[in-house]
């Protein structure tokens, strides 16, 4: 397996890292951020990302709740699981299988882009029952037209570690990475960018995320959420490139209780661009779902 990110070397300066402990579940050394006190809130980055994205907003949201955010399986600094888990409903398992090691019952879920579609498939497999649920440009939907291609080529590269180290080593070229974040529609600061280099260079990091698309299937997804009875807060970055904010709408238009918020310049990464306006949305629906009850 390809070498993924070392904690004692990269995660020095890892952001919150007096958040960061390990943990046993599942099988596999999970890296897992937990802070403040409160209410229990289950945190899930996308594809590709790790516990870095949420630098910001972690710590406005640990201001009410109890937040607990891991890195995914394959992610970050924890390992790919040797057994099959990378799916929609994979993840999920070892998600839960972690919350049960760690007894925590999460009152309220937030996740973005793919993190998103693990916490819905986790309520409607009844592994978590979060009172309210946020998607920050959440990914639901099955790519269309010749993106469904991608798959078949992702399993095609998740399965040679040569591959991901080519992949890797592009990553390491600064103009490179620009262009990556930037396909995103969002603006990184110089910070966030050097995080995300780190991340991108790293062949583990890289298998993982090859092998999670490699295995995502989301076209029961549309009907499923028509079953999925909490309130649900879409929210959608106006300048999104990677999933386009019209499918907010379209994810609302299928669910029993949605509200869609649009914030406008923000591309997919807006968590990053505007944590304040993130955690106010956040913060505020809660207490808006209850009252609309």
């Amino acid at each position: 397996m390809p070498a993924g990110l070392d904690w004692e070397r990269d995660g020095a300066d890892w952001p919150n890292r007096n958040a960061s402990r390990f943990v046993a579940a599942g099988g596999l050394r999970w890296h897992v951020q937990a802070m403040g006190e409160g209410p229990a809130l289950l945190l899930l980055h996308g594809t590709g990302a790790s516990t870095h994205s949420w630098r910001d907003l972690l710590p406005l949201l640990a201001a009410h709740y109890t937040v607990i955010a891991p890195d995914l399986p394959g992610h970050g600094v924890t390992p790919k699981p040797v057994r099959a888990g990378m799916s929609l409903p994979g993840m999920g398992g070892l998600v839960a299988e972690l919350l049960a090691v760690l007894q925590v019952e999460p009152r309220f879920a937030v996740g973005h882009s793919a993190g998103a579609a693990i916490l819905a498939k986790m309520t409607l497999d009844g592994r978590i029952a979060p009172r309210a649920l946020v998607s920050l440009n959440g990914a639901f939907l099955p790519f269309a037209g010749v993106l469904r291609v991608f798959s078949p080529v992702a399993k095609f590269l998740a399965s040679t570690s040569f591959a991901a180290r080519i992949a890797a080593v592009r990553a390491r070229d600064p103009a490179a990475v620009r262009r990556l974040l930037a396909s995103t529609g969002s603006t990184i600061d110089a910070a966030g960018m050097a995080l995300w280099a780190r991340l991108v260079s790293s062949p583990g990091h890289v298998a993982g995320a090859l092998a999670m698309m490699a295995s995502w299937d989301l076209d029961a997804m549309p009907d499923d959420l028509r079953k999925l009875d909490l309130p649900v807060l879409l929210i959608a970055g106006g300048n999104d490139r990677t999933v386009p904010p019209e499918q907010a709408e379209r994810v609302a238009s299928l669910l029993p209780r949605a509200r869609v918020e649009c914030l406008p310049g923000l591309g997919h990464l807006a968590h990053e661009e505007r944590p304040d306006l993130v955690a106010a949305a956040v913060v505020a629906f809660p207490n808006e779902a209850s009252a609309s009850d």
